[in-house]
Formats: C-alpha cells, sequence, structure tokens
C-alpha cells in the first residue's frame, strides 16, 4: 500500500502549527511534510519530530528572501519561488542553503525548489536558461549534503503565471540538468488540472525513477481524495503495481476536520 504523509501546512489548521505534529501522530500517520519552516527554529521542529515518532519527508526552499525572517514573509506578499527568475541568482542560493541547513537538522530526504513566477515580458528561453543554471548549482550543494531537490509543475489556475506547468516540461529540465539527485515532485491534482491522463502519466514516469515524491487532493475543490472526479483507489493500485516506494503527501483541504475528513484513508487499511 502506498505510505502517506500528512501535509502539514493545508490538514490539521485547526491546532496551532507546532501542536499539528502531534494530531498526525495520533491520527496514525508516520510521516509530514509542509510549505515552509522558517518561521520555526530548526530544534522546535526536530524536537516534535522526535516526540511523535514522525519522519520529515519533505518541504519547500523559500519562496523569495534572503533570512529566515523575509522568508518567511514571501509567500504571503505573493512571491512563489526564484529558480527561473534573473538577477535573483544570490537569493536564491541563500534561500537553497537555508533549506538545506534544515534539512540536515529535520533529517530530510528532500527540499522542493519553486520555480517562479513569470516576469511581464519575460522570454520563456531567458527563464528556462537561469532555471536550469540555478538547478545544476542547487544539485551540487544538496548532492554533497546528501539531499534530494524537486521540482514541481503547478496548474496556473491556482498560480497565474507560474513558469513550470507539465508533467513533460520538469522531465525535460532533469535531462538538461544531468544531476541524480534531482527529481520531479508529481503532484496529481496539478497534473489533473493542466493535463490529466492521469495513469498514462504515472505509467511514464515513475519506472524511470525520476519521480521523487508524489501529492494528492481531491479536483476540482482541492479537498479530500474520495471527493471529486479522480479516481485515487484505482490510483493507489496503479503506484503500488509500478512499485513506487516514495512518500504521497496529502496536500489538500480538509471539507470540515482534518481527522473527521480521513475515512477515505482508513478505508484503505493504514497509513
Amino acid at each position: 500500500m502506498p505510505q502517506f504523509a500528512a501535509n502539514l501546512s493545508m490538514m490539521y489548521t485547526e491546532h496551532p502549527f507546532l501542536d499539528r505534529f502531534d494530531a498526525a501522530a495520533k491520527d496514525g500517520f508516520k510521516a509530514v511534510e509542509f510549505l515552509f519552516p522558517y518561521a520555526h527554529s530548526a530544534t522546535e521542529l526536530a524536537a516534535r519530530l522526535k516526540a511523535n515518532g514522525l519522519q520529515q519527508v519533505l518541504f519547500n526552499a523559500p519562496p523569495g528572501g534572503m533570512d529566515a525572517a523575509s522568508a518567511d514573509t514571501a509567500w504571503t506578499s505573493g512571491q512563489r519561488g526564484t529558480a527561473c527568475l534573473p538577477g535573483r541568482e544570490n537569493e536564491f542560493q541563500s534561500g537553497v542553503l537555508m533549506a538545506l541547513d534544515y534539512a540536515e537538522a529535520l533529517d530530510c530526504p528532500r527540499i522542493h525548489l519553486m520555480a517562479g513566477l513569470m516576469p511581464e515580458g519575460a522570454g520563456r528561453e531567458e527563464l528556462r536558461e537561469v532555471y536550469v543554471t540555478n538547478l545544476r548549482w542547487a544539485a551540487r550543494q544538496a548532492a554533497q549534503a546528501g539531499r534530494d531537490i524537486v521540482i514541481e509543475p503547478i496548474n496556473t489556475r491556482d498560480i497565474p503565471g507560474f513558469f513550470l506547468n507539465r508533467q513533460s516540461e520538469a522531465h525535460s529540465v532533469l535531462a538538461d540538468v544531468g544531476a541524480i539527485n534531482l527529481k520531479v515532485q508529481m503532484d496529481l491534482y496539478h497534473c489533473q488540472i493542466v493535463e490529466g491522463d492521469l495513469a498514462t502519466n504515472l505509467r511514464r514516469y515513475l519506472p524511470t525513477g525520476n519521480v521523487g515524491h508524489l501529492q494528492i487532493a481531491g479536483v476540482p475543490e482541492r479537498h479530500e481524495p474520495d471527493v471529486g472526479e479522480i479516481n485515487y483507489p484505482y490510483l493507489f493500485e496503479l503506484i503500488d503495481a509500478l512499485k513506487f516506494e516514495g512518500w504521497i503527501g496529502c496536500e489538500y483541504r480538509p471539507r470540515a476536520g482534518t481527522s473527521a475528513g480521513l475515512g477515505w484513508l482508513r478505508g484503505l487499511g493504514g497509513r
């Protein structure tokens, strides 16, 4: 059976953030992910993980900013990553190094580097060149730290103007970067909205070993995966058949309380 990680940025929001670790563990989760850790000390987060027997499997590098304070506010100010943005290479590098420090403290195997929003008037080729160069640098830093980095295609309905949108684009970037520790974060919610054909995409890309993390949510409302147009039980069986050994992040917004909405997961017989 696939192994699921609770996304603490979207789930358990009925609790203060630091209390969500305990809530996830009580519901039987063995792993967690979240967007950004920078509002909290790595020491405090590591203590919460240890106290609840949880594994941290993913978080994002800063969406902007060059220190913890600015990284924490960048998201609310509308920034969505710097990896493809010309002229912000120093900011990107500072963010990667900050994320790797947190990954070391949290024993987290991978970090997500958001591509960023396309600046008005910028050409895709210029942005792609910056993106590939930045990712090569980041992959080297992550390799030295024993970490993977992942990139995620995101739909432009949720994030208009986001640079990376399709699975094929992401895998083309991987080929150009040429780093074995660079993987794709395949979010089936975003993939369904942009291109659909989820089973075919899973069959195409999971056997390559280039998908480092999966995420799920119902489409179109981004609620629990048992609501909406995607047949997740079928996809979970396919993911098992394809022998994917990574984690599946539950990056959805519960409709009416996180624990009450976990019937879909209990019905699978575990975590």
